[in-house]
Order: C-alpha cells, then structure tokens, then sequence
C-alpha cells in the first residue's frame, strides 16, 4: 500500500524539480545510489521495472527506504500494463510512471489513488491523459518530441498541464534552464546523474553531490 497520496508525491516532485530515474538488478547497489540520491536532498525516486525479477528487488527497496530513508517518496517506471501496475501496487509503490498512455492502468492506479503518470508525445495524449485523471504526465522521449519548445507550446492551449520530460534532461544549469523556463513541473534524469568510478563502480559521492548540484540550479531558477 502506497504510502503517500499521490497529490502529496504530485506536490513533492514540483518543489524538490528533480526525480532521479534508475535501475540495476543488485539489491545493495541500489540501496546505496538510493542512499546517496536521498543525501543529495531528493526526495522522489523512479526505480525502472526493466529487468528480469524487478519486482523483486523493489520490494525490498520499498522495505529500505521506509525504514531508514523518512520521507523518500519511491516509485516504479517502465510499466507499461494494468497487471503489472497492480503488482507493483501491491508491494507499495507511491506512483506509477509509464512511457505510454493505457486507460487500463489508469483505472487500475485511481482505484487505489495512487499518482499515474502517463509518457505522451502530443497535445491529444496530454489531453486524454488528464481526462483519465493523470495529475502529472511524462513527455517521453522528452528531446525527441521536441524539447522545451515543445512543452513551452503545449502550456499555450493548457496552460494548467504539470508535465515531467524524461529523456534529453541533463543535470546542468543550461539545460535545465530551458526546461524549467518552458515550465515543466519537475523533470525526470537517468544515468547523467549516476557518475561512475574507472572500475565501473557508482561513484556514490559524486552521485549525492550532482543531485544536490542539481536541486540547487532548479531552485534558482524559480
């Protein structure tokens, strides 16, 4: 059961701007870039169901954070069904992010009122999406459909939409200048935060000092 409403994670992605989004299949790995995502000052973190046993491993991400990460809100990417969403649901997920748009999932998440974020690459999927009941929607891949320009347009005939890109967000304060001046609500980064060591290991100081870096350049630019 989810632990914050998804009103609560809509608000929460909106003040702290940036959502850290990753995977890897070792349970410790990340608990540790989770860990250092959360000492950087994020507070809302997409785990990506990509893997074989995903699930699994977020499960005991969920166990993690509730115990010793307070107010670390965690939720699940890539999912792209209605049975898929109920299974992470179950184990607890405080929102559901999905490169697509499918009403099944939608209903599947308002039933249990947890946050649906749907990926939409045009005004008509935003549309829909908010007619399905998505507080925040994802334009993904978010430089494909047309970057900042294209988020800067869509606020013109729905100046009301709170939209996340994920994809061609990068950590800097160039890049997120354009994205939050166009007005997005947060914004969605991968592995431009997740620095590695020469021995292909996370850099896990390096990772909590460029999400810190990051949160600082979002809230100057408000």
């Amino acid at each position: 059961m989810a632990t914050y409403s998804r009103i609560a994670v809509a608000q929460q992605m909106k003040e702290t701007g940036i959502v850290p989004v990753f995977y890897h299949s070792d349970i410790q790995t990340c608990k540790e870039v989770l860990k250092a995502c959360y000492d950087g000052g994020a507070r809302v973190f997409e785990f990506t169901n990509r893997g074989d046993f995903a699930h699994e491993v977020f499960a005991d991400l969920v166990k993690y954070a509730t115990k010793e990460l307070p107010g670390m809100m965690l939720g699940v990417g890539s999912v792209i069904d209605a049975g898929t969403s109920a299974l992470y649901l179950q184990l607890g997920t405080n929102f559901i992010v999905s490169p697509l748009v499918n009403a099944e999932m939608a209903k599947t998440c308002n039933r249990r009122k947890v946050a649906w974020m749907p990926g939409c690459g045009s005004v008509t999927e935003i549309n829909y999406a908010e007619e399905l009941g998505a507080e925040v929607v994802k334009i993904f891949p978010g430089s494909q459909v047309g970057g900042p320009s294209f988020v800067k347009a869509v606020k013109g005939p729905l100046p009301w939409a709170s939209i996340m890109p994920t994809g061609g967000v990068s950590p800097t304060k160039e890049n997120l200048s354009e994205w939050f001046a166009a007005g997005v609500h947060c914004v969605g980064i991968g592995s431009k935060l997740f620095i590695k060591n020469e021995d292909g290991k996370f850099d896990l100081q390096k990772v909590q000092a460029k999400v810190a870096e990051a949160i600082k350049i979002v809230e100057s630019l408000r």
